[in-house]
């Protein structure tokens, strides 16, 4: 089964017998989740796993998920859907635990995570239990201990005194399913066991129907004492109650009804009668306490106030015992429509809800519509034909109705039961007690409410009043702690999750979220507040969304919501006004203009799903590597042909980045050209000292020129006196002349300087210079460089800067010779 990526890091996925006996031999205590591929892992306890784990770093604590369908250790507990923690430790059971409760499966596992220790360390010996289960629940006590028998296509069988019968044709987890049972826990205080009066209590019990599912005698120390009445520690008579409740063996029960409900709580509370023994007897006299009770604190009995306190106190006295489940059938709960037609809906309404509730049913939906003459025809359209059309039409086109979604279990046939017969006349002589004839109207001719005929039809109709839409749900920085209770929340409410984003939003989207509340007094604070940390952004899709989304998170004041919608989001999980947990959209549009501002451009399919969001991943994907492709295959053209006329000497780096800074010129030039221009590249890179110097020369400048030339004069004209100042002149010079003609020719010579930019003029004559025959064959603009650039052009220039750069050479020569000189004397 696919898990989330820190679920699987944290508990290790076993689905083999290999597997199983591999963690087996590991040292330290496993905790195993036992589970089956129908019912999955219980990831409701994973969250907690990884706090005690964090909180802990013990490296002998780990966690497994064992699938029970697959490993052959775990075969006594396939059919089982309740949560079930096996702890292992030196492959032997050391505890187990039924049922997912937190707290007594962390304090078990922190017990036998301690003990572990103290074996290891040689102070304590391992001690392996038995799971009462494998023996005692559902699977050998039932082929021990009742006859199962073909009957009626089914199999029958008894099951704690309630008999069970399964069709063939479906499984066991198709027709029947486990849940909680009440119970609660009693004391048969000292007093009474010292008496002898325990039997006479557990008869009474018993005649009351009361079962008692675990008893057993018990004598508390000082120290459990305190901790069992440690809500009483700031009492008066806490001290002495504490030495009476450990002056003998008490007798401890878990009581039970066989319901899912808690009201054995308080039918046994009802029982026992008020705590004080004075008030029993003139209050409740027939009362438990009122018999058998002393004075004082000597009151004969307790009992669990509450099912937390009930579920406390059974882990204080049974720790290895969970909660007890009843093997039930399945609800068939279903959604069917309820219309309240406009004449009942004007002046009966409340009442026609009330008689809805007290039947059981639960308004999922509710929505106030009125019908057009066309829409009521269409909806009603099977009926045309009928004597009665006609007037139908028009009377659920007169005015506002109430459209319901009701659901419950067989919510179908329940509701039309409910209605009775359609026509009047019939429904107050055969149903007097139905809705129908109940709330008809003495000048309208018509029943009032309507209901779905069939599963299918109400099907049909809810899409047709409740059309599946959308909203956006925020979760606030304030309550993204709780973000995983508050998207349990959603689903519990029918709501499909068709998209999420999980951000840190900025200033600039705070305040186009809240666009419409701007001129309001807290929009800084607000905007403010909603930067100030993560928040998650969901779009919502079920019928009537946006109403639908309104009503759970309640009213915007979270005390206002504790008051009016207790279950509420805003309610559980909000602090004040500014900080209220979740927002919701005010209307569809707000909802869509809100989708597109978060979440951009989103189609929706009829169940409410993304349209082609797996069709839309593929294709991203597919995208993906596509443009990976595109983008290994646009090498320049200009490193293809490198790629073909370059050595493997000069290397694919070297050719790469001179192919990408070369001009926009070269670029356009000639194959053949092109290619060995690039071979020289390289190579010239390369070379230092004088030799890049000579290279340098033979690719001169406008003001190289110069210099050259006035060189040249003053040889000539055999001014000796002045050739070391010039010798010292040129050598002054020939950095800067360097300089300026890397700068204009940085693209060719000085691949690390891209950011120079080639004067326009100059180009073109350095492309010249380097190829021979191509003087006479400038373009149309170079033609009109002024007579001194077409002087230099031309091909005789040549051999002018080859005797200069001769001469340069021999001043320099000479005036080495005269520093050495100088050195000397």
């Amino acid at each position: 089964m696919a898990r989330k990526k820190q679920e699987i890091t944290l508990m290790r996925e076993i689905e083999s017998q290999e597997e199983w006996e591999d963690i087996m031999a590991k040292e330290g205590l496993w905790v195993v989740d036992v589970y089956q591929e129908w019912c999955g892992p219980c990831d409701a306890m994973v969250g907690n796993f990884r706090r005690i784990k964090n909180e802990l770093g013990d490296e002998l604590l780990h966690f497994a998920m064992g699938k029970a369908d697959t490993i052959e250790a775990l075969e006594k507990y396939r059919g089982n859907c309740e949560p079930c923690f096996l702890f292992f430790a030196g492959g032997v059971l050391v505890s187990y635990i039924h049922g997912a409760n937190a707290p007594l499966i962390l304090r078990t596992l922190t017990e036998q995570l301690a003990q572990e220790h103290k074996v290891l360390d040689g102070n304590a010996e391992r001690k392996e239990v038995k799971d009462p289960f494998v023996t005692n629940r559902m699977q050998e006590s039932l082929a021990d201990e009742e006859e199962e028998e073909e009957e009626e296509g089914g199999r029958k069988f008894q099951y704690r005194g309630e008999l069970i019968i399964y069709d063939d044709e479906l499984t066991p987890a198709e027709q029947y399913e486990e849940v909680e049972e009440g119970f609660t826990v009693a004391l048969i205080k000292p007093n009474v066991v010292a008496e002898g009066k325990t039997d006479e209590i557990l008869a009474e019990m018993k005649a009351k129907g009361i079962k008692v599912i675990a008893q057993e005698q018990r004598q508390l120390t000082e120290d459990e004492a305190r901790e069992f009445y440690s809500h009483l520690k700031d009492e008066d008579f806490f001290e002495e109650l504490v030495k009476f409740m450990s002056s003998g063996p008490s007798h401890v029960l878990v009581l039970t009804k066989g319901q899912a409900d808690d009201s054995i709580i308080k039918e046994w509370r009802d029982m026992l009668g008020p705590p004080a023994v004075e008030d029993a007897k003139e209050q409740a006299p027939e009362s438990l306490r009122a018999r058998f009770g002393d004075a004082g604190l000597m009151n004969a009995l307790h009992g669990s106030d509450s099912k937390e306190t009930a579920a406390r106190e059974l882990a204080f006295f049974f720790p290895h015992m969970d909660a007890p489940k009843l093997h039930t059938k399945k609800k068939d709960v279903q959604r069917t429509l309820a219309l309240i037609r406009p004449d009942a809906f004007a002046s009966q309404k409340d009442e026609i809800l009330q008689k809805i509730k007290d039947a059981g049913f639960e308004i999922a939906l509710s929505k106030v519509v009125s019908l057009s003459r066309e829409q009521a025809e269409n909806f009603y359209k099977e009926h045309e034909g009928q004597p009665y059309f006609e007037d139908l039409v028009t009377r659920m086109s007169s005015g506002p109705m109430l459209a319901l979604g009701l659901a419950r279990d067989d919510a179908v046939t329940g509701w039309r039961e409910m209605l009775g017969p359609p026509d009047l006349e019939e429904a107050k002589t055969n149903a007097p007690d139905s809705l129908r004839a109940q709330f008809a109207l003495d000048e309208n001719p018509l029943n009032q409410l309507h209901g779905s005929d069939s599963p299918e039809t109400a099907k049909v109709e809810i899409d047709y009043f409740f059309p599946v839409e959308q909203t956006v749900a925020m979760i606030k920085p304030d309550a993204y702690g709780t973000k995983d209770a508050i998207i349990e929340k959603i689903h519990e409410a029918g709501f499909r999750i068709a998209a999420q984003k999980e951000d840190h939003i900025t200033k600039e989207i705070a305040e186009a979220f809240y666009e419409d509340q701007k001129d309001k007094d807290y929009f800084n604070d607000l905007v403010e507040h909603m930067i100030s940390g993560p928040t998650m952004f969901m779009v919502l899709s079920r019928e009537d969304a946006v109403e639908g989304w309104r009503k759970v998170i309640g009213p915007t004041d979270p005390d206002e919501a504790k008051e009016q919608a207790p279950d509420s989001l805003r309610a559980q999980f909000g602090q004040d006004v500014l900080q209220n947990a979740v927002h919701g959209c005010s209307n569809k549009e707000d909802a869509q203009q809100k989708i597109k501002k978060i979440f951009g451009h989103l189609e929706f399919a009829a169940d409410g799903t993304v349209k082609g969001e797996k069709e839309q991943q593929a294709k991203t994907e597919d995208a993906g590597e596509g443009e990976g492709e595109a983008q290994a295959e646009q090498k320049p053209e200009e490193e293809k042909e490198e790629d073909a006329t370059k050595t493997e000497d000069a290397g694919e780096g070297e050719g790469e980045a001179q192919a990408e800074q070369k001009p926009e010129e070269e670029k356009e030039e000639g194959g053949a050209e092109k290619a060995a221009e690039d071979e020289q590249k390289p190579s010239e890179e390369k070379e230092k000292g004088t030799e890049k110097a000579a290279e340098d020369e033979q690719k001169p400048s406008e003001e190289k020129e110069k210099e050259t030339e006035q060189q040249q004069q003053e040889i000539a004209a055999g001014e000796a006196e002045k050739q070391e100042p010039a010798a010292e002149e040129q050598k002054a010079e020939e950095p800067k002349a360097e300089e300026k003609k890397e700068e204009g020719q940085a693209e060719e010579q000085k691949v690390e300087e891209p950011k120079m930019e080639e004067p326009k003029a100059e180009e073109p004559k350095a492309e010249e210079q380097k190829e021979e025959g191509k003087a006479d064959t400038k373009p149309g603009e170079e033609a009109k460089a002024d007579d001194s650039q077409q002087q230099k052009a031309d091909d005789s220039q040549q051999q002018k800067a080859d005797d200069s750069q001769q001469q340069k050479a021999d001043d320099s020569q000479q005036q080495k010779d005269a520093d050495d000189t100088a050195a000397k004397n």
